[in-house]
């Protein structure tokens, strides 16, 4: 993919910063999009010992306007925008605030449209258009318990995804989703080390949780040239959880 320029959103940490780094490995240039400009600029100086090239443009993807700035201070192609950026907004939904509400929202879903729709007005001038993957999650397609803003959202990007799809495929652009399940995190790692998360895990099929690098083949299908003929897909990466028996 030498010579390829990937844009991935919440690039400064966890789903985010493993796909930039798989990318960068990959040969794309790489743009690591975030808010924590410092903490991009070490990532960026670890795939540079490695090899790797990458580009540092500060986003806020609550604030339409960061978004715009950022994609006009990268010049020249974009080929794949990974729309990665998002909260969780754990919390009971009768008694959640606007402001929880609109903190989930205004990150997972707007934000999500934004980016994409500036991506989408780069990708339709150059050659070849280009392919936008949007991460959403299982929870959009099944709910779980107290993240009602969360699942909403995700079932949102899945559906914005299928809109984008239809509407941007006569430029070349191709959107896809992907949907990760219960993937091993640092952040999460004490919850499944508890009786209830060691309970969640015996739910999945597989009896295990994902691990990040089994997102990579999903991704880089989604992102290169093998993945032509698909836009509008949604691919569900998560041990079978959402084929378990009710």
């Amino acid at each position: 993919m030498t010579g390829r320029v990937a844009l991935v959103t919440g690039a400064s940490s966890g789903l985010g910063e493993h796909f930039a780094r798989m990318l960068a490995a990959d040969g794309y240039h790489v743009v690591l999009a975030a808010r924590r400009r410092e903490r991009l600029e070490e990532i960026a100086r670890e795939i540079g010992s490695m090899g790797g090239s990458t580009v540092i443009a500060e986003m806020d993807v609550t604030d339409a306007k960061s978004i715009a700035t950022a994609f006009e201070s990268v010049p020249g192609r974009i080929d794949v925008l990974v729309n990665n950026a998002g909260v969780s907004g754990e919390g009971p939904a009768i008694t959640a605030s606007s402001e929880q509400w609109d903190a989930v929202i205004d990150t997972n879903l707007s934000g999500a449209f934004w980016a994409a729709q500036a991506a989408a007005q780069r990708m339709r001038t150059q050659d070849g258009g280009g392919a936008i993957v949007n991460i959403a999650s299982i929870v959009g397609l099944r709910v779980a318990g107290n993240i009602a803003a969360y699942a909403a959202s995700k079932a949102a990007v899945i559906q914005l995804t299928k809109a984008f799809a239809l509407e941007w495929a006569r430029y070349g652009i191709r959107v896809n989703a992907l949907c990760p399940g219960y993937i091993a995190t640092p952040i999460n790692e004490a919850f499944f080390a508890t009786e209830a998360g060691q309970a969640l895990i015996r739910r999945i099929p597989q009896r295990r949780l994902g691990q990040l690098s089994d997102l990579d083949a999903p991704l880089r299908l989604l992102c290169s040239d093998a993945a032509s003929y698909m836009t509008g897909s949604v691919v569900a990466v998560d041990g079978g959880h959402l084929v378990s028996s009710l």
